[in-house]
């Protein structure tokens, strides 16, 4: 396994959910940290959890951590989010693009609301990784991209999302394909197990809860997949199978799944069902 420990690793969406928990376990390796994300104490969102936040979280166990402000719809703020990450900490070797948005809509969707999920979910970690891939060089760094099963599987009123996120798996096999000469590790994290991140509470206000894990339990993943040596690359890895496979995210929950969920593309004519999730905030 490979020691994180002098490394400098950047998080998106490390205000909330898996990626706070991420920046956490990052810095409790003894990385230095940059936290991106929009949400600040001066500029919170609607849904809970700041970047002040995680960085104070981070300070509390001894770690060292910025935040930086970033909205991800904007090109030229991916790009300084990189670049005051490298002008903080002097070097970059972990890049984790865990920041996503959903909205509610299947061919119906309005199209403005689809551009930004796909500027978000897909553009912004492609130019993240555009962006660092020169630093990531230097030391030989490593990359996870977070994925979802809605890659997989056509859940109802997730069109949009799931469409941004099967891309954004084929970006990793891409990028890992280009940068395994130079040490570069390329890899995506698919949450198949449902996870009590802030904002999939939020669009799921009537679903049952109570066996959903924590985000730390997905970040013990991503940590895991970083750990490993730069030989470990293109894998596209399901938390479920990761968690049986290396007997590593205990659960937390009192009764966590025991059916697989899919590791491929669905197929044919596939029953979706009703859809559970439900749009939170109308007026974007």
């Amino acid at each position: 396994m490979e020691d994180l420990t002098g490394k400098v690793a950047l998080v998106t969406g490390a205000s909330r959910g898996v990626g706070a928990a991420t920046a956490i376990a990052l810095a409790e390796a003894g990385c230095r940290v940059g936290c991106a994300a929009r949400a600040t104490r001066g500029s919170p969102q609607r849904t809970a959890g700041t970047l002040d936040d995680t960085v104070d979280a981070i300070a509390e166990r001894g770690g060292e951590a910025i935040a930086l402000p970033t909205n991800l719809a904007t090109d030229d703020e991916v790009d300084s989010m990189v670049d005051r990450t490298l002008e903080h900490f002097g070097r970059l070797d972990v890049l984790v693009n865990n920041a996503a948005i959903t909205f509610v809509g299947d061919l119906d969707i309005p199209l403005h609301r689809y551009d930004l999920v796909m500027q978000v979910n897909l553009r912004a970690p492609l130019l993240a990784l555009r962006r660092a891939v020169p630093h990531l060089r230097v030391g030989g760094g490593s990359v996870v991209n977070v994925s979802s099963v809605a890659a997989l599987h056509p859940y109802p009123s997730l069109m949009a999302y799931g469409m941004s996120k099967v891309a954004l798996e084929r970006l990793t096999l891409d990028a890992a394909a280009q940068l395994a000469a130079d040490g570069v590790a390329v890899n995506c994290f698919r949450i198949d197990v449902p996870v009590a991140s802030e904002g999939f509470v939020a669009n799921t206000p009537g679903a049952d809860h109570a066996n959903w894990e924590p985000p730390a339990v997905a970040a013990e993943g991503i940590l895991w997949m970083l750990r490993q040596p730069a030989t470990y690359t293109g894998r596209r890895e399901s938390m479920f199978a990761l968690r049986h496979r290396e007997g590593i995210m205990a659960s937390r929950v009192p009764n966590p799944p025991t059916v697989p969920p899919p590791t491929v593309l669905s197929d044919g004519l596939v029953p979706v069902g009703a859809t559970t999730f439900e749009e939170p905030y109308p007026d974007r």
